[in-house]
């Protein structure tokens, strides 16, 4: 099939392209330079034309989604749409949607790829039995390290050879793209009923730090040659005074060398950065440290972020930091679930509302904004809530007419939120307003760029034909008007097409077809005697530690039949 869309308002940060009116070329999956006078033409004349949205952190599909729905039947009941005749099942919930109502609220969004950033090795199979009901995106798994007992094991030993090895191996069991660290020895000292603080407090059972951890997953990282760089949750999440921990996080990996062979340029993504950012020592002396962590992102290029931003909603928390989830509940006394997985990690799940009238919720809200308006460089950042954490990625939208309209934000602050997002952040001294080619770098090139995926987040020849375009005429559309902020928003949510792959999947803000999503996952070659050896030498204790067997485990071919598989050499 070939498609000319004609005379869109073209926003592409790769290829420089700001603002533009052009036609893009569309031949079966691709984005051509021409295509036959047979193609059918789509006029999108002035609207607003950006690549596929790619979200690079988000909760959409494994057991603590399960989890949560189940304890939070309420929460379903919200949200809910009737089903039509292009769409196989209604929508429903709304921090916890139903796996088919991720994808078609992801596609009415324009979004076309989207990482699940937290999967368990043990709980992969689970992960992607869900990815399999969720349609319409490409979906790159991250899978959980970072307390992992053979992982600890070799670090303890000092044994990067053989942790490269597994987690190779365990990449391919898993069909994950890359590793992913939350609280590092944290959730191991919590099946012990401990938590760890700071970098440099070892877990009693391997006696091995988060430091060390960090360190060496990041060096394994570079030694296969990862697309992706290591993606860390750092310790001490939401407690005052941690952004201290985040800056040691980032220095104690500065010195390792990024693999040359990877086109992106960090060695190590920080995660929701806003929920690892205070500066203090209690809640009563809390302030914003986003200006200090600012400062070191823009004069260091080995790292970059996503914001986690929050969008005061009532939504549900989720995390592998279990540990963090029950001081949570301590502190809340809201309903919680926790579940352990085997010698891998765990999790905990709660409920969270997020008051534009509370104290700690306006001030978490401001510090996301802060880096959002801080950041120099727009390759080093990325726009998510850590979809539900924040609020539910179905915000992204109300985000983006906050940051593209001061007038909007100082109205928020004037009249809307605490006092604290004020008086404890730097967020009323900042006037930046985001311009369309700048939100596109955010949710388009910049993510694509940061997880390694070059044939995305791009509208170049070659480039996979993934589009959204949305019905706002860009030439008489004034985004700093705060008037204009529901608009954005209803534009931002409803798109006028969503195209992936060459197909339209959404037309005026219906989906009007579907397609099975795709598993991305990273498939490391030439170890594969190694890895056989390694496992080898690795069942008897797998037997030990595990109730289940080595050869129960893992993710057999047919659950991933539509899948990209990245193929790389170390």
């Amino acid at each position: 099939m070939e498609y000319i869309l004609e005379n869109g308002i073209v926003y592409d940060p790769k290829n420089h392209i700001n603002g533009e009116k052009k036609d893009i070329y569309i031949c079966d999956d691709k984005i051509v330079e021409s295509v036959s006078t047979d193609a059918k033409r789509i006029n999108v004349n002035g609207k607003l034309l950006m690549p596929g949205g790619v979200d690079l952190h988000s909760h959409i599909a494994g057991p603590k989604l399960s989890t949560g729905r189940l304890y939070r039947p309420e929460d379903i009941r919200r949200g809910i749409k009737p089903a039509t005749s292009k769409i196989h099942g209604f929508e429903a919930g709304f921090s916890l949607p139903t796996c088919p109502t991720i994808g078609y609220r992801y596609t009415k969004m324009g979004y076309t790829t989207v990482t699940e950033a937290a999967v368990p090795p043990l709980e992969a199979k689970h992960a992607h039995e869900e990815i399999n009901e969720i349609p319409n995106l490409d979906i790159p798994t991250l899978t959980l390290f970072g307390n992992n007992w053979f992982m600890l094991k070799y670090v303890k030993e000092n044994n990067l050879e053989d942790l490269s090895i597994f987690i190779s191996k365990w990449l391919k069991l898993a069909r994950g793209y890359g590793i992913k660290i939350v609280n590092p020895c944290g959730s191991e000292a919590w099946g012990w009923g401990k938590n760890v603080h700071g970098l440099d407090d070892p877990e009693e059972h391997w006696n091995v730090t988060g430091r060390e951890v960090i360190r060496a997953l990041t060096q394994v990282n570079e030694n296969l040659a990862l697309p992706h760089s290591v993606h860390v949750h750092t310790n001490d999440l939401g407690h005052p005074g941690n952004y201290e921990t985040t800056l040691e996080t980032y220095e104690c990996v500065k010195d390792i060398k990024k693999n040359k062979n990877v086109k992106r340029d960090q060695i190590l993504h920080s995660t929701h950065i806003q929920f690892h950012s205070y500066a203090g020592t209690t809640w009563r002396d809390v302030t914003s440290a986003a200006d200090e962590l600012i400062d070191y992102i823009n004069h260091n290029d080995h790292i970059t972020f996503d914001i986690g931003q929050i969008t005061f909603d009532e939504t549900t928390t989720m995390t592998a930091d279990a540990p963090t989830q029950y001081d949570l509940y301590k502190i809340s006394g809201l309903k919680w679930a926790n579940k352990d997985i085997e010698v891998e990690t765990a999790a905990g799940l709660l409920p969270s509302i997020y008051s534009a009238k509370a104290p700690v919720s306006a001030f978490q809200w401001a510090i996301g904004l802060e880096f959002l308006l801080g950041v120099k460089d727009l390759e080093k950042m990325v726009l998510t809530t850590d979809s539900p954490n924040g609020g539910p990625f179905i915000r992204y939208p109300k985000i983006i007419s906050w940051i593209m309209s001061n007038e909007k934000l100082n109205d928020m602050l004037d009249n809307e939120v605490h006092p604290w997002a004020s008086n404890r952040t730097s967020l009323p001294s900042y006037d930046r307003e985001y311009s369309w080619y700048e939100i596109a770098q955010i949710t388009r090139s910049t993510p694509a760029k940061i997880l390694g995926l070059e044939d995305r987040g791009h509208l170049g020849i070659g480039a996979k034909a993934d589009i959204s375009v949305y019905d706002i005429n860009v030439d008489d559309f004034d985004p700093t008007c705060k008037n204009n902020s529901e608009v954005i928003e209803d534009k931002l949510l409803n798109a006028l097409y969503t195209i992936k792959d060459g197909e339209v999947l959404v037309k005026d803000g219906e989906i009007i077809k579907t397609t099975p999503s795709r598993h991305i996952w990273t498939n490391v070659c030439g170890l594969e005697e190694k890895e056989e050896k390694l496992v080898e030498d690795i069942k008897p204790e797998f037997n030990r530690f595990y109730t289940i067997k080595y050869e129960n485990y893992g993710v057999p071919e047919h659950y991933t039949k539509h899948e990209k598989r990245v193929d790389i050499k170390p």
